[in-house]
């Protein structure tokens, strides 16, 4: 278990028993382009399936968040990453990440994937880029009713 202080009164902790559900689902499926729409339940699913959760706190309250989902060997994605708009601009989202895929044991060996359509500066801090060689990435949906 990790759980670091950073300037300014802010903590990164991956306790997953710490998780604000609620706070988490908020922002999710309430404010995010990726996840709009998507159900408690299935936010607290996918906490409790993931590798690894990382939650970033002010004053005891939940202010940011990111999950991983890895093999621990070979794959490793990166998902659900935000930080309130209010706390942008500090370092926040960039710490945050480099926990959640640096703190893995191996993680030098792990292969990192991920989406994003708006912090791609954020993620080349971090060595993430084009795969090489450019593969397409192919994905397939939940179904209708999923």
């Amino acid at each position: 278990m990790a759980r670091r202080t950073l300037e300014g009164g802010f903590e990164l902790d991956d306790d997953p028993g710490r998780i604000d559900v609620d706070a988490v689902h908020a922002f999710i499926g309430g404010e995010s382009y990726w996840g709009r729409g998507r159900s408690r339940r299935r936010v607290e699913r996918a906490i409790r399936g993931s590798t690894r959760v990382i939650g970033l706190y002010h004053d005891g309250r939940q202010i940011g968040f990111a999950r991983c989902v890895s093999d621990g060997a070979v794959f490793g994605y990166l998902a659900d990453v935000y930080v309130l708009a209010e706390h942008r601009g500090r370092g926040l989202g960039l710490a945050l990440v480099r926990e959640a895929i640096e703190g893995l044991a191996d993680c030098g060996e792990i292969r990192w994937l991920l989406h994003t359509r708006d912090a791609e500066g954020l993620y080349e801090r971090l060595g993430f880029g084009t795969p090489d060689p450019p593969h397409p990435l192919m994905e397939r949906r939940p179904s209708a009713g999923g």
